[in-house]
């Protein structure tokens, strides 16, 4: 499968906490472009905002336990992107930390 193809399924079935940031990010609401699902390099960010060089991953418990997340992101520090990684129950459950922490990366210069 191609990785356009890739990122398009996974467009289309997104987790309910991916679901949930997306409505948060969406429409510069944050003030930034994110994409979702965007291919960078061999990887799909989950979230992307190519202006401020920021990916945001959205992790369950599968993907801690397979240690492939430390390889993906110095991949993408390697392309000077930053990364955030949250966890889904912390999206849910801390909404406005959640957007807080995005909003301050934000402010931040890219790298």
């Amino acid at each position: 499968m191609r990785q356009t193809d890739r990122a398009r399924d996974l467009r289309r079935n997104m987790t309910p906490p991916e679901r949930w940031l997306w409505q948060a990010l969406r429409a510069q609401q944050l003030g930034a472009k994110f994409r979702r699902q965007h291919p960078i390099g061999g990887c799909i960010a989950d979230f992307a905002c190519v202006e401020a060089r920021l990916v945001l991953e959205v992790d369950g418990a599968t993907q801690a336990a397979d240690g492939t997340d430390a390889l993906r992101d110095a991949a993408l520090r390697k392309a000077a992107w930053r990364v955030l990684r949250f966890w889904n129950n912390e999206v849910m459950a801390n909404r406005d930390g959640v957007l807080a922490v995005v909003r301050a990366a934000l402010a931040e210069p890219p790298p």
